[in-house]
């Protein structure tokens, strides 16, 4: 399952969630504004922006990526 954190008012976390929703590919997401519990983990992992998506295989990227995502579809 693909894991997306995403924050409020981020348009590439918003074009990240709408790319797998059109290539119906399932994700979770969390909010880091809602949920800040993640903010030390991802910055623990070396990530400074949002979004970030980590996939099924355990590699992990941030930003709005469709070269990343289109392997998923």
């Amino acid at each position: 399952m693909v894991t997306v954190f995403s924050k409020n008012n981020c348009i590439q976390c918003k074009m990240t969630k709408r790319f797998l929703q059109q290539h119906n590919i399932d994700f979770i997401e969390h909010n880091i504004d809602e949920q800040p519990e993640y903010v030390a983990k991802l910055k623990a992992e070396g990530f400074m922006a949002t979004p970030v998506v980590k996939l099924p295989n355990g590699n992990a990227f941030s930003g709005f990526r469709p070269d990343r995502l289109q392997q998923l579809a």
